[in-house]
């Protein structure tokens, strides 16, 4: 068990699954203002997530796991990140990524009047997210 005082609890949680729970040393997450490093015995926080990679620090490793939005609390030593998806290097599975990818760039291109322009930019942020994670720290 890690030391009192000197880890923090990270949990990640999406609506299929408890992805994380694990202490940790620090986490580093893309709130929609920026930036934010979360060190143990940090005060309380709620922020607004991006579509970005959350690292975090265990045991003198960096590991990865995607974040797509959501939001984050911290209170009590215990970071608790709440987001429709997310998953760790070694689960994503990298060609249905980049079928998304393909299809998200489909529909931008296709400039049609019913395309949700938003909904599709998204979908391409979380595809490229998840490629960027699978291909740079999935075999870490």
């Amino acid at each position: 068990m890690a030391e009192a005082g000197k880890t923090l609890h990270l949990e990640v949680i999406t609506p299929d699954a408890a992805v994380l729970h694990e202490d940790v040393d620090f986490v580093l997450v893309r709130a929609l203002d920026g930036d934010l490093g979360i060190m143990p015995n940090h005060a309380p926080l709620i922020a607004s997530l991006s579509i970005w990679p959350l690292c975090y620090d265990k045991g003198g490793k960096r590991q990865y796991v995607t974040v797509a939005s959501g939001f984050l609390e911290v209170h009590d030593n215990t970071v608790t990140v709440i987001t429709p998806a997310s998953e760790k290097p070694e689960d994503i599975d990298v060609d249905r990524a980049k079928s998304a990818e393909k299809r998200a760039e489909d529909r931008l291109a296709a400039h049609a009047a019913d395309i949700d322009t938003a909904r599709a930019e998204a979908a391409l942020q979380r595809a490229l997210r998840r490629l960027d994670v699978a291909e740079k720290y999935g075999k870490q």
